[in-house]
């Protein structure tokens, strides 16, 4: 048990470490420690990945922000009169919906973790995409960004949103429970419908699907890194939310992930997306240590509240009904 806790307590320090070195004295985060080092993933894609998964990582355990009140400065900066958030870094169009969308919602989330509102109403950003059906343009892998955005807000999600969102889905949604064949698009499905309150549609089947998907690695990287760089993490949170933690296969899985996942650490307390020795990157080590949550093997701070709105719903508990509904 010691070395255990021993463990735990070394992974717990060596992710710290690794927030702090990657902290900027103007409250924004780099992707990795090395100064060059552009960023994998969400951190590559949108200057807005590493200070919001840095936010969340401290809330989730309960440590302090290294430069909070300068963190609250950059994301407040990065907003516009329309409403949207544009960060000063990234390789997607920032200008884009896509972006728009993604760098908003994170933002938002960001700033109701540290206690402060955005200076212009957002709200704009999401009406755009239910004027004439825009959401229909957004990659299956977004519908939980707008149950995500009202729970961050505090506003009730309007139906016609709902409603909307909700068809996409059914639409969608094969008969084993997945969306467009992908790991990604499914657990987003299901964390709409967890963020909702409701039950997931074809549960039993998506949980079964992803137990029969687990590689013997204890990875679900079954295509191109890119298509399964979360992979692991979004799995697990089927499991996690809708699997029965009783059932034998259930505990094997976590076994199995858990071990993958730590094969991914890196000598400066970071990880990778794959246990291939690249750089650590703030993406990897938010999904990774998010991975170890769900499996069980990490605890976050006592009494968290608001689990709902930490992210991509790593913590929530399972037991507890949310909705933003």
């Amino acid at each position: 048990l010691t070395s255990c806790a021993g463990k735990h307590s070394e992974i717990s320090t060596g992710i710290q470490d690794f927030i702090h070195r990657t902290a900027n004295p103007d409250g924004s985060f780099r992707p990795g420690i090395d100064p060059d080092y552009k960023g994998t993933s969400d951190t590559g894609l949108s200057g807005m990945a590493a200070p919001t998964y840095a936010t969340i990582l401290c809330a989730t355990f309960g440590w302090s922000l290294p430069h909070a009140d300068e963190t609250i400065e950059f994301f407040l900066s990065c907003q516009k009169r329309d409403g949207a958030f544009y960060p000063p870094t990234g390789s997607m169009d920032q200008t884009g919906p896509l972006a728009k969308l993604y760098n908003t919602v994170q933002a938002v989330v960001s700033l109701r973790i540290l206690g402060v509102s955005p200076r212009f109403d957002p709200m704009p950003v999401i009406e755009y995409f239910f004027r004439n059906g825009e959401f229909k343009e957004l990659p299956l892998y977004t519908t939980s960004f707008f149950p995500l955005f009202f729970c961050a807000a505090g506003k009730k999600m309007p139906d016609l949103i709902d409603s909307r969102m909700r068809d996409y889905i059914l639409r969608e949604q094969k008969v084993d429970g997945y969306l467009q064949d992908h790991v990604a698009s499914t657990f987003h499905a299901a964390h709409y419908f967890r963020l909702m309150g409701e039950a997931t549609p074809k549960a039993d089947a998506m949980v079964n699907r992803v137990l029969h998907d687990q590689k013997d690695d204890g990875s679900w990287h079954l295509r191109e890194p890119d298509w399964d760089v979360h992979a692991c993490f979004d799995a697990l949170y089927i499991l996690r939310q809708l699997g029965d933690p009783g059932d034998a296969r259930t505990k094997e899985a976590f076994k199995k992930a858990t071990a993958w996942v730590l094969e991914c650490r890196q000598p400066d307390g970071g990880f990778t997306h794959f246990p291939d020795g690249t750089h650590s990157d703030m993406d990897a080590v938010y999904f990774q240590t998010g991975a170890l949550v769900q499996s069980g093997f990490l605890k976050t701070r006592d009494n968290l509240k608001n689990e709902e709105i930490l992210g991509w719903g790593h913590a929530m508990d399972p037991e507890k009904t949310y909705s933003c509904s």
